[in-house]
């Protein structure tokens, strides 16, 4: 059996006009769970079925085997170990684990919460004396980049470079030819060319010399695996400086922005720090960071929903969606820290799970426990706030907010 979706719902969703609420139309798109669109691909909408796809061995996340490959990603000859397939990714995936959590670095995270702690509070104080702050520009982008930074060995004073390289290279995920300007492509792959050189001179630089940031100990190190290439050093690099800053910056000011539309919520969290840890959870669920797998490819024909997919066919992901999936969770859009059972999709699952997925949960929890603790009376300037142009990498752009000033 094969359903067809009229494409104007999922349309509307990538259009821009629904960034700061696609989930009514999210609700339109599970009455169909797996849906053919005109061009071919398939969009899967539902819990249940995003769950089982993303354990399923017959799904590839290696571009190369989808039959008409994807523009966005031209000239990437070694692809990050998130865009491809056992055994290949659990190899890389191995060899970056070894540096960055357990078990063989169990307290690399929990280590950093001073560090952490330092980074926002100093921030915070910068708020001093001033009325309105930009939640975005003044301490949800800043803080997650000095972290990432410091971790990776990359140079703070170099952001401004690589602030550009990786706006274009997001702006530039999505890429749909019928509909988006030539222009929007180019910058995409020039700026996955200028990271990918900017990050291999680091590189050049760290060989045979001994260091604590992680690009000193991929290039130096010889685990059970052996040692990743340069070229795979790259583009493990490349992966976490893109997801280790622009996914929590997203989480950062969603959580925010989420907790002053309930200021009840917020009361609780200053009242009861300990709330945060749930209260994340939901959040991942309720308003994630990412919203889309913009692709997927099928090994071979498989099944999904009495839907026959074709090999090489390409899969979208609605990792929101499902998250708001009334068959799966009560009272699906309801903002609620004291919910139970939470199996969110907000970092995916399966193998692909999200690698920085506690460093994520870890700033965020720190973040949000300060600002709404050292916050005077904050109130939102505009709701909804502007939000960012990408539909899969979804957060405000700004989130301007008042405070008191006695």
């Amino acid at each position: 059996m094969t359903t067809t979706q009229m494409p104007d719902t999922l349309r509307r969703i990538l259009d821009y006009s629904s960034r700061a609420d696609p989930y009514p139309l999210y609700a339109e798109l599970r009455r169909t769970p797996v849906a053919r669109q005109e061009d071919g691909s398939y969009v899967v909408s539902t819990y249940r079925e995003l769950a089982e796809l993303l354990h399923d061995p017959h799904l590839s996340s290696d571009v190369r085997n989808l039959a008409h490959p994807m523009r966005s990603h031209e000239g990437e000859t070694t692809p990050p170990f998130i865009n491809l397939d056992p055994p290949e990714h659990d190899r890389l995936r191995r060899m970056a684990m070894r540096h960055f959590g357990p078990p063989h670095t169990p307290g690399l995270v929990a280590g950093m919460d001073g560090d952490l702690t330092a980074v926002v509070s100093g921030l915070i104080d910068g708020f001093a004396g001033k009325e309105q702050i930009d939640i975005v520009d003044d301490f949800a982008y800043p803080f997650p980049v000095t972290v990432i930074c410091h971790l990776l060995g990359v140079p703070r004073e170099d952001e401004p470079k690589f602030h550009v390289w990786v706006d274009g290279i997001v702006n530039s995920i999505d890429y749909n030819p019928k509909i988006d300007p030539k222009e929007k492509l180019e910058k995409g792959l020039q700026a996955r060319k200028d990271l990918r050189q900017y990050l291999g001179g680091l590189l050049e630089q760290r060989h045979g010399r001994a260091g604590d940031d992680l690009l000193s100990r991929l290039a130096n190190d010889d685990g059970p695996d052996g040692r990743m290439t340069d070229e795979e050093i790259v583009a493990t690099a490349n992966l976490l400086l893109i997801a280790g800053h622009e996914t929590t910056v997203n989480l950062i000011t969603n959580g925010m922005l989420t907790l002053l539309r309930h200021p009840e919520v917020l009361q609780r969290l200053r009242d009861d720090p300990d709330l945060v840890v749930p209260l994340v959870e939901e959040l991942l669920r309720y308003e994630p960071p990412v919203h889309i797998i913009p692709w997927r490819a099928a090994y071979s024909d498989i099944t999904v929903a009495d839907t026959v997919i074709p090999r090489g066919s390409q899969i979208m992901l609605m990792l929101a969606s499902g998250s708001r999936d009334p068959d799966r969770f009560h009272d699906p859009d309801r903002f609620d820290p004291d919910r139970r059972d939470n199996q969110h999709l907000g970092f995916g699952s399966g193998i692909h799970l999200c690698f920085g997925g506690p460093l994520a949960r870890r700033e965020t929890q720190i973040a949000l426990t300060e600002l709404v603790r050292r916050l005077d009376r904050p109130r939102l300037v505009a709701d909804p706030p502007p939000y960012r142009r990408s539909p899969v990498l979804r957060g405000p752009i700004h989130l301007q907010v008042e405070q008191g000033t006695g």
